[in-house]
Parts: C-alpha cells; structure tokens; sequence
C-alpha cells in the first residue's frame, strides 16, 4: 500500500492542533493536521484566556483579531452561599494591551486559528488507528508511520498527539491515563437579546461540593459554568439532554444558589449546554513519564489534562504550540529548510524539558484551588477560604499563571514563500 509522507503530523484540529500548525507555519513548517470529525468542532461554550494565553496568541500573529472583540475582566466577586459573605477578587494583567483576563468564545477562538492554516492544513474525518515506528537513516533517527481508520497509511518525521484527554498518541508512549477527580462541570452560554446589563466582572458562588459562577463575553451574552463534587448527593449525574440538564441545574444542583445565577442558567443556550466529568493527569506521571519518545509527543489535553479551577486549559495549551513551534522552528532553520530526524528528537526533548514543569505546576495548582474552594463549609473551612484564600492566595495563584512562553524564531520571506508553493491542498 502507497504511503504518503509528511514533515509533521499534529493529531486533533482542537485548540491546542490547531494552534500548534500555526505556529509552524510561521516558522515555515508545513503540518498536517488529522481531525476525526468531519468538520471544525466548534461547539461548546466560551473559555477565559489570561494574559499568559494572549501573549502566547501575540506569538501566533493572532491575539489582535480577538482582542478588538473582548473586553478584559479587572475584578470579581465570589459568594458563600450559605452564609453570604462576598470577597472581592481583583485580577492583574501584564501590560495595557493584556490588562486581565478575557473570556471568548470558543468558536471565535478556533475559528481565527483555523482561518490562518493554508488549504488541506486540515484533513477531517481522519481518525487514528495504530502507531508504529520505521528506522530511516544510520544516526538512529526514525519516523512514525501512522494507520488511519480508512485505510491510509502516512509517514512522518515528527507526530504531536493534540488528541486530548483520551489521546491515542499519549497512550502509545505509555503515559497512564488521567484519573477522575470526582467532580464534574456543566458549561453553556446565556443569551439575553434585550442586554443582560453586567459590568465585565466575574461573579461566582461556592456551595459544599459546590461552584458556579458566570461572565459577559458581549452586552448581549454571559458565560457560565456550575462545577460539583460527584459525591456531594452521593451520585453522579447521567442526564445528556440539554434541556433535562438545565432543569436538573435550577432544580437540583443550584436550587439554593442566588436567584440572579438561577436566572443566567434559565437563558442558557442549549446548543452549547455540555456536561463532562472534571479529568487530570497526576503531576508526578507527567514529571517522570514518558512525555515523548524520539520525534514523537504531545501537547495540550494529551499532555496535561486539568481541572478548570485556574482557567489554565486553554492557555498552557496556547503555550505548548509556541514553544514547540521556536523548539522545532530553531532546528528546521539551522537544518537548512529540512527537518532531520535527529534534530527535532533533540527539539522535542528541549520542548518537554521546558513544559514538563510548568504543566505539572498548572495541575497541582488547578486541583488544590478547586479543592480548597469546594472541600466544604465548617467554620475553619469558611474562616480558611474567606478570610485567607480570595484575599491572600487566589490573586497569587493566578498572578503565578502569568508566563510568558516567548516569541517564535523569525523565517525569511524566501522561505514563506517556499514554504506555501509546497502546501498541499488534499
């Protein structure tokens, strides 16, 4: 059977695909990306990128397409809902550019990443199947052949698995796979056609095993999400209709919450209504496993799942794309225009010594905020969270996001042009 051969493979066309194909293609590396679905998947609800994400889109090229749509978010408020106490949360950016957080939606967010790859970056219904490698060269270096599930075969020098949470190129290189961590979100937009009326602050409420919270994305849209313990009733939600899932969340999960949150999830759109069970990687495991083997490794979800208590999802994986792509980017450019087998294993492996620790600080963090603000409401509990968290901890936690992953190497117009007079257009 004929195989086909690519320079790079990026497995999955999410956030953290496509993205990474960008940054690439800025360097001047044609990627191919492989997504299973047959189109962009752009459902889903919205995400708040921090200014370690914008600065990271900067990178990209893209950050001022989205920037002139946003506004950034400066405070926020967080409520006991048993006793009603409210703390005032203030949020720091890194310049006037990047003055805080800014939620987007998701869609927006994909869509200007996937409008900058040239045509057939994309292959869609392309769904991985199995993963073998093939010496190709005396030095030791070797390529991936991949199967796909129509029968395809191709071959490629470098293979970055953006598969997500139950990536298929993750479990390849024998990283185990992320654990439960026994709570579980519902996401959704609202909308208000007449104007919702709120300043671009964060409101969120915290309940015993219990978190939610909302934020504008436009005068006309808010952002919400409801994050709960599995055991806090003993059981676990199986309702997959949006519209049950709404009832269950005004009628169950947040019955006592504020009747203003109640009132957000009744606008709720329910084509962007999602449940998904709260995953993670155990830090050590990304520490001391196999994060990449020869020419082959991962990124985002694949790498290092987390929960979403620090909005860190979205933005670490925006982080790994630049890093790979000025890692890989440096080796293509000192290799005269070629990828070399062992000149991007040895990229690969500066890329994962760079982000093995920080994404392992990502998760610990994401995972011991989650549970300081919903392990409960006795007194010390309350006295703990309200009194020394949101004041002293939570704006250092997040300000300890701030990072910046620096900027990709720079490629001649020469080799741009090269570069797009070789696109493929499948």
């Amino acid at each position: 059977m004929e195989i086909s051969e690519e320079e790079v493979v990026i497995v999955g066309g999410g956030i953290a695909g496509l993205a990474t194909a960008l940054a690439l293609k800025r360097v001047g590396i044609r990627a191919l990306v492989l997504e299973r679905s047959p189109e962009l998947r752009t459902t889903g609800a919205a995400l708040t990128l921090f200014p370690n994400a914008w600065l990271a889109l900067q990178a990209l090229g893209v950050a001022h397409k989205l920037i002139s749509i946003y506004s950034p978010i400066r405070k926020g408020y967080v409520t006991n809902v048993a006793n009603g106490a409210t703390q005032l949360v203030s949020y720091k950016g890194i310049n006037e550019m990047f003055s805080g957080p800014i939620a987007v939606h998701r869609r927006a967010l994909l869509e200007t990443l996937a409008g900058e790859l040239g045509p057939g970056t994309i292959r869609f219904s392309s769904k991985l199947t199995s993963i073998r490698t093939l010496a190709i060269d005396d030095e030791g270096s070797s390529a991936a052949i991949l199967s796909l599930d129509d029968g395809t075969l191709i071959k490629a020098k470098v293979l970055v698995g953006c598969d997500g949470v139950h990536s298929v190129v993750a479990r390849w290189l024998g990283l185990k796979d992320p654990v439960n961590s026994n709570r579980s979100s519902i996401r959704s937009l609202a909308v208000f056609p007449q104007g919702h009326g709120f300043k671009q602050e964060v409101h969120q409420f915290i309940d015993q095993g219990k978190r939610a919270g909302f934020v504008p994305l436009t005068d006309k849209e808010l952002y919400w999400f409801l994050t709960y313990s599995s055991t806090f009733n003993g059981e676990e939600t199986t309702i997959t209709d949006p519209k049950l899932l709404q009832k269950d969340v005004m009628e169950n999960l947040a019955k006592d919450f504020p009747a203003v949150f109640l009132e957000v999830v009744q606008h709720a759109d329910l084509e962007t209504l999602t449940w998904a069970p709260l995953m993670f990687r155990v830090p050590w495991d990304l520490i001391f496993g196999h994060v990449y083997k020869g020419s082959i490794t991962v990124a985002g979800d694949a790498m290092h799942p987390m929960t979403p208590d620090l909005g860190q999802g979205g933005g670490s994986a925006l982080e790994d794309a630049v890093v790979l792509g000025r890692h890989l980017g440096n080796s293509y450019l000192s290799s005269n225009g070629r990828i070399v087998g062992v000149e991007a294993a040895k990229a690969i492996e500066e890329y994962v010594k760079e982000r093995r620790w920080r994404a392992a600080s990502l998760i610990t963090g994401s995972y011991l905020s989650g549970w300081v603000q919903q392990s409960g409401s006795t007194s010390f509990m309350n006295f703990f969270r309200d009194t020394i968290f949101y004041k002293f901890l939570y704006p250092r936690v997040f300000d300890g996001a701030n990072y910046d992953c620096g900027k990709l190497p720079s490629v001649s117009s020469s080799s741009s042009e090269s570069d797009a007079a070789q696109t493929k257009i499948d």
